[in-house]
C-alpha cells in the first residue's frame, strides 16, 4: 500500500466555457491525462479520478490508463460534493493525494514533495506557493470520515484544515501552483 493519487475533474468549467476535464493544451496536451501522469510520475501507486460534467467524454480520454474512476452524482454542488465522492470509494491506502485537473504547471516534483511529509494515517499536509496554500493535500486516512462530513460548496477540506494542524510545504520553488479558470488565464509549463 501507498499512496491513492485523487484527482478532482467533475466541474463544468463554466469560466472556461466547458469542463476543464475536457480542456487539451494548445499543443494536444489533455488536461486530464497530463494531471493523472503526474500523481502516478510523483509517487502515487494509484490513481482516481472524480468525474461529473462531460463524464463519458472524460472516461474515453483515460483508456489506456491504470486508473479508477468515480462519478459524483451531485458535483454542479462544487469541489466539496467531488472530494466526497472520492474519499468515500479509496481502498485501504493511508494517505491521499488530492489534486485538481487545472494546475498547469504542478509537476511530478511537487507531488514527491508533498509525499514527503509522510505516509502516517493521521498527516496532513498541502503544497505552498510562495507562502500561499494550493495543491496537492496530503490527506491521512483518519482525517477522511471528518473531511467527508464537513466537505461542501467549492470549499473542499479547506475549513477542516483550517482547524487542524497541518505541514506546509513550499513548493514556489518547483511551479506556481495557480489554477487556470478561465481561456486568457496562463498556460504554465509543467517541469
Amino acid at each position: 500500500m501507498g499512496a491513492r493519487g485523487l484527482l478532482l475533474a467533475a466541474g463544468a468549467g463554466r469560466r472556461m466555457g466547458g469542463p476543464k476535464a475536457l480542456r487539451t493544451d494548445p499543443d494536444g496536451t489533455s488536461w486530464l491525462v497530463r494531471s493523472v501522469r503526474t500523481l502516478l510520475d510523483g509517487g502515487c501507486g494509484a490513481v482516481t479520478v472524480v468525474l461529473g460534467a462531460g463524464a463519458e467524454d472524460a472516461t474515453a480520454l483515460l483508456v489506456g490508463l491504470d486508473v479508477d474512476t468515480v462519478v459524483a452524482a451531485d458535483w454542479a454542488e462544487g469541489m466539496g460534493a467531488s472530494l466526497r465522492a472520492g474519499l468515500r470509494v479509496l481502498g485501504e491506502e493511508p494517505v491521499a493525494v488530492v489534486s485538481l485537473v487545472d494546475l498547469p504547471d504542478v509537476g511530478p516534483a511537487v507531488v514527491r514533495r508533498v509525499l514527503s511529509a509522510g505516509d502516517d494515517p493521521g498527516v496532513l499536509a498541502r503544497a505552498a506557493y510562495d507562502g500561499r496554500p494550493g495543491h496537492p493535500v496530503l490527506l491521512g486516512r483518519e482525517h477522511w470520515p471528518a473531511i467527508v462530513a464537513q466537505a461542501g460548496g467549492d470549499r473542499g477540506a479547506r475549513d477542516y484544515l483550517a482547524e487542524h494542524p497541518v505541514t506546509v510545504v513550499e513548493c514556489g520553488d518547483l511551479a506556481t501552483g495557480r489554477d487556470q479558470d478561465r481561456p486568457t488565464d496562463g498556460q504554465h509549463v509543467a517541469d
